[in-house]
């Protein structure tokens, strides 16, 4: 943490969200190097000009001189500059940094536009391309570009290469996974275009940097994974661990807490006393594990994945099954979205501090996400007008009677969520069996069959306002649903479930007098939500959180 006299300094300077490139405070940026402050971790690189290799600002090597350093807004910017990543501190581990804006249309546009480049499952059975990109966008080639440029600084194409190697260089380090499958599972066409784009933005081929992230780990004393595979039927269950980081505060104890209050048996795995293994920092001793499956080109990929937190540092241990490797990138990418890994709460904070207590467990509060959009937009139809109790029994069912069943060496993580096509063939007598009324019954039904048919996608890469269109235009399915399947399946920050009693208990709307309708409880609520954005979907847990 940095010392007092600089504290305050580059505090005020960085808690603006990040502007273009050439706008970057230089002194607040080398305050927070200088600090090791993980809460900059992924806000801004630097690239030390005397080794043309750039860093995370919590990288513990010698601190280099101001005038050799160089702050970029993000990895791409950094390597389209020139600079090679740290192997000490490895920038891919870094979260990732896309400041929102509800004012700035261009500003929104190239944020989108990033959205969709990391989001594998919105590009359809094809690699992305520009074209692609802009007819998503709904605005020309050229205009996107611009757009892109302006924002990051550098082009669509220079920011989904340098995410690809960076997603290289983390399984290279991390696993034991064949070069062949890792140019795969990161993007790439080919063998040959893989380690061609490595020794060009790296100087190193692949297989030598993997030789010498394995002496840096040996140096370091780096031990194998404690990973513990129980009553597993003597068979070997082999699994790849990865390291992810967040920016802290975390109040991971309030999030796994949240989880485990919604848990449905053999699909998911959440023990632990959180509230007092969070108070005496002991990290959260027991793994939270969760069953898992995921479409990519024309496969499914089934298995289970575990998660750790650290006691004292700002990272968690990932541990996911064999049966996952080919598409580990996007499991990785799935638990950050899962646990919003990639949350920058100074900002949020900085927004929402004047109306929610400003202390670390609740600057620590975090949106949680999901695993599967389906999974969720079918819990958060069961969850309608119900108890969180009620809904979870409701989804218990329907888990229990069409999940597939999976083998794993958990004893508690026999299924998988079912499938749309599952859902989409179910009967009403069926679903009705299970306790689900016939409104919820037709809104499951032809919401399985929108997903089956891909006429409607779940997942962050998609356009919100569209997307919430679709999903108002289900039977069954209203605004409150809509908003909060965009703010846990579709990642979107702004997201604001105006109509919710509990949100109007927690800002005080139920003690006016005279008493407000719901219609009018709405409106007050979203008049009175209009300077937490663009965080509504934040300001929306701190004040249910509130009342627990």
């Amino acid at each position: 943490m940095a010392n007092s006299n600089h504290q305050t300094a580059y505090d005020l300077s960085m808690n603006e969200v990040m502007k273009p490139p050439i706008s970057t405070d230089a002194l607040a940026c080398y305050q927070a190097l200088k600090a090791h402050d993980a809460r900059f971790d992924g806000r801004f690189f630097v690239g030390v000009s005397s080794t043309r290799i750039y860093c995370r600002p919590v990288c513990r090597v010698k601190i280099p001189k101001f005038e050799n350093c160089r702050f970029f807004d993000h990895a791409a910017l950094a390597e389209s500059a020139g600079y090679r990543p740290c192997m000490r501190c490895r920038p891919e581990l870094a979260p990732q940094n896309l400041p929102w804006s509800s004012q700035d249309a261009s500003r929104t546009l190239a944020l989108q536009a990033a959205r969709w480049l990391d989001e594998p499952l919105a590009w359809g059975e094809t690699s992305p391309s520009i074209a692609r990109l802009a007819a998503h966008l709904g605005v020309s080639d050229r205009h996107v570009r611009r757009l892109f440029e302006a924002q990051f600084g550098v082009s669509p194409l220079q920011y989904l290469q340098t995410r690809r190697l960076l997603t290289a260089k983390q399984l290279l380090t991390d696993t034991d996974m064949p070069t062949s499958h890792i140019a795969h599972a990161s993007g790439f066409g080919s063998v040959r275009r893989f380690s061609d784009a490595f020794l060009t933005h790296y100087r190193l081929n692949p297989s030598a940097l993997r030789k010498i992230s394995k002496i840096g780990k040996s140096a370091q004393g780096s031990t194998k994974t404690d990973f513990q595979p129980g009553v597993a039927k003597q068979k070997d269950w082999p699994c790849s661990t990865v390291k992810l980081s967040y920016r802290p505060p975390y109040n991971f104890a309030w999030m796994l807490a949240f989880f485990k209050k919604r848990q449905l048996d053999a699909v998911e795995e959440i023990n632990g006393n959180f509230a007092t293994e969070f108070i005496a920092n002991k990290g959260i001793n027991t793994p939270a594990r969760w069953s898992f499956s995921y479409h990519f080109d024309g496969e499914l990929y089934a298995g289970w994945l575990s998660v750790k937190f650290h006691a004292t540092e700002p990272n968690l241990q990932l541990q996911v099954s064999d049966s996952l490797r080919p598409v580990l990138p996007q499991v990785i990418r799935q638990v950050r979205a899962l646990l919003d890994l990639d949350a920058d709460p100074m900002a949020i904070n900085n927004v929402l501090a004047a109306k929610f207590d400003s202390d670390d467990a609740t600057a620590g509060i975090r949106v949680p996400g999901c695993l599967n959009g389906f999974e969720l937009a079918v819990r958060a139809i069961l969850g309608q007008q119900v108890t969180v109790a009620a809904g979870r029994t409701l989804a218990q069912r329907v888990v229990n009677a069409f999940g597939s069943t999976i083998e794993t060496p958990f004893p508690a993580l026999t299924r998988l969520f079912p499938t749309p096509e599952a859902l989409a063939a179910a009967s009403g007598e069926a679903l009705g069996s299970l306790g689900i009324v016939k409104q919820r019954q037709a809104a499951i039904v032809a919401l399985a069959r929108a997903v089956a048919s891909k006429e409607l996608a779940l997942h962050p890469g998609v356009d919100i306002e569209a997307t919430m269109t679709q999903l108002r235009d289900l039977p069954g399915v209203g605004d409150w649903t809509a908003q909060y399947i965009a703010m846990r399946a579709l990642r979107w920050p702004d997201a604001f479930v105006a109509g919710d009693v509990v949100l109007h208990k927690a800002i005080g709307l139920l003690n006016l007098e005279p008493k407000l309708s719901p219609a009018k409880a709405a409106a007050a609520a979203l008049e009175a939500s209009q300077p937490w954005r663009p965080w509504r979907s934040y300001a929306v847990m701190r004040a249910w959180n509130k009342l627990n």
